[in-house]
């Protein structure tokens, strides 16, 4: 990379008005192999064009894929589509604001002063990820979320919840598009348990965000829950959080849902231009193909140097890891695609990763995420002319510097300010980018074949408990081990048994009369579960 193409613009997309700019300086690409990228891009746009068009951009489920529809409307390719995404934001500010002024009330009358989410995947990343960036001490309602089916975990959510404010003040949003979702299932009714115990009626603090006829939906209707709102098929879940999966949290705790989507909406008008050089995210999807050989051979590190996105790493996991982690290509082919990503925040990780980053295994691109506005407020020095965020800038600066040295490759996302308009930016940002590079690869990034595979998994354990569970003889004396179980059941999975035993004699919220040993194959396992 010669410095000429440092210094004359070559590896940088930026866009003033919108405020941000992508820099491949640090990437140490050829700038003939980006040229030859032209005809893929090119393709991969018009396959975009035809995806906001209402084309059957996933084929496997047969699906038109319209979260670019959510923040412009009026381009849905189908009217009903346009009145759906409209009339359900106006329900979403219209529900917020009726929370707010205390016209939504509680069955008791109390105003509802916080907010608890109950989903998984993307039903909770987008909106903890916008609530961690854009809450703050002035919040409408204080958010929380349940975003596991971890009893413990539950059980202290709700245990904060009763420590604020009370359940009785806690308005509880549940998330599931199928409605059928475990995970989001057994929060709900963990949940549900814990108003009763308080002595309050669920549905009366209880909305949904879910299909159309889903199971959640007939329960949410049926039990006379506030509200009801909609979830449709041809938005999927990681690309969901500007439909009323995220817009409804962040509207009830108070954040600026408009600003968020004037920012995506924009961001998507700049990542419709032709060619790399003017359209930043066709300049990332190129990036990560020639770094990673088209084949996501390096991982992707992502550090905000903002403490406001330390979860868009996470977000993004799943966002990237879900759409392009595929066993088939498009034409049946084994092609093994994806990018693994992970990530925290700087300045923490340069204490923690950086190290192996720049000294060890040679297998990743760091992605720098800058904001350039580092603070409201009164200026203040840390040494005598310089802030915390000139110290901020300049770990940034010389971890990008450190890690050139030893060639590794690195780009930055710089955006003005992490604000609403910002937050909107970086996910329409990354969810063109993924769709492009889904393109380049031949791959459908909107389905997860791998996903369902293990709920199908999950629930054949869950069968398999069950049958252990009878084996177990009644007398104590009658001591069977795990490869007794196994054998009584004709299973062949001698270990999986094992793993069965052992959760039900130490799961907690199991009795299993007596058990000898501590080892997986060596523990001995000897009546029913004590009524």
């Amino acid at each position: 990379m010669s410095d000429e193409r440092v210094t004359d613009g070559f590896w940088l997309v930026e866009d003033e008005s919108l405020g941000l700019a992508v820099d491949l300086t640090a990437m140490a690409l050829d700038p003939d192999a980006m040229e030859v990228m032209a005809p893929r891009l090119a393709r991969a746009l018009t396959a975009m064009a035809a995806l906001e068009n209402g084309a059957i951009a996933n084929p496997d489920e047969k699906r038109m894929v319209g979260h670019y529809w959510l923040r412009a409307p009026g381009l849905a390719p189908v009217q009903a589509f346009t009145e759906a995404i409209e009339a359900a934001l106006d329900r979403v500010k219209d529900f917020a604001a009726k929370v707010h002024s205390g016209a939504v009330l509680t069955p008791s009358g109390k105003r509802f002063e916080q907010v608890l989410v109950i989903g998984i995947g993307g039903s909770t990343l987008g909106p903890q990820y916008v609530s961690h960036a854009l809450g703050g001490p002035g919040d409408k309602l204080r958010a929380a979320f349940i975003d596991n089916t971890d009893p413990d975990g539950i059980d202290r959510v709700v245990a904060r919840l009763r420590a604020g404010v009370g359940l009785d003040a806690t308005l509880t949003v549940v998330i599931s598009k199928s409605g059928g979702t475990k995970e989001t299932r057994n929060g709900m009714l963990e949940v549900a348990r814990a108003y009763a115990a308080d002595g309050l009626a669920f549905a009366g603090h209880a909305v949904a965000v879910t299909g159309d006829g889903s199971e959640l939906d007939r329960v949410a209707r049926g039990d006379g829950w506030l509200e009801v709102f909609p979830m449709w098929d041809w938005v999927g879940g990681r690309t969901s959080e500007l439909s009323a999966v995220g817009l409804l949290p962040a509207a009830l705790q108070g954040l600026d849902v408009d600003a968020m989507l004037a920012g995506a909406r924009d961001t998507d008008v700049a990542t419709r231009r032709e060619g790399w050089r003017q359209n930043p995210a066709a300049a990332l999807a190129a990036a990560w193909f020639l770094t990673g050989d088209g084949h996501g051979d390096r991982a992707m590190v992502v550090l905000p140097y903002k403490d406001r996105l330390e979860l868009f790493s996470r977000y993004l996991q799943q966002l990237v890891m879900e759409s392009l982690g595929k066993d088939k290509d498009l034409d049946g082919a084994t092609v093994h695609q994806g990018i693994a990503v992970f990530g925290n925040k700087g300045s923490t990780d340069q204490h923690a990763y950086v190290q192996q980053l720049r000294d060890g295994r040679d297998d990743f691109f760091v992605t720098f995420i800058e904001v350039l506005r580092s603070r409201v407020g009164e200026r203040f020095d840390v040494d005598p002319g310089v802030t915390s965020a000139d110290y901020l800038f300049g770990f940034m600066e010389g971890t990008r510097r450190a890690l050139a040295e030893r060639g590794r490759p690195s780009l930055t996302v710089t955006i003005a300010e992490a604000d609403a308009r910002g937050v909107g930016m970086l996910i329409a940002l990354y969810e063109r980018a993924v769709g492009f590079y889904a393109t380049l690869v031949n791959i459908n990034a909107y389905h997860q074949p791998g996903v369902e595979a293990g709920k199908r998994a999950a629930t054949e354990l869950l069968a398999l408990q069950a049958r252990v569970e009878a084996a177990l003889p009644a007398d104590e004396s009658a001591a069977l081990d795990a490869a007794g179980v196994a054998a009584k059941l004709g299973e062949p999975e001698v270990l999986t048994v094992a793993r069965v035993l052992r959760h039900l004699a130490h799961g907690g919220e199991h009795a299993v009369a007596r058990v000898t040993g501590t080892g997986l194959l060596a523990s001995r396992y000897c009546s029913r579960r004590a009524s």
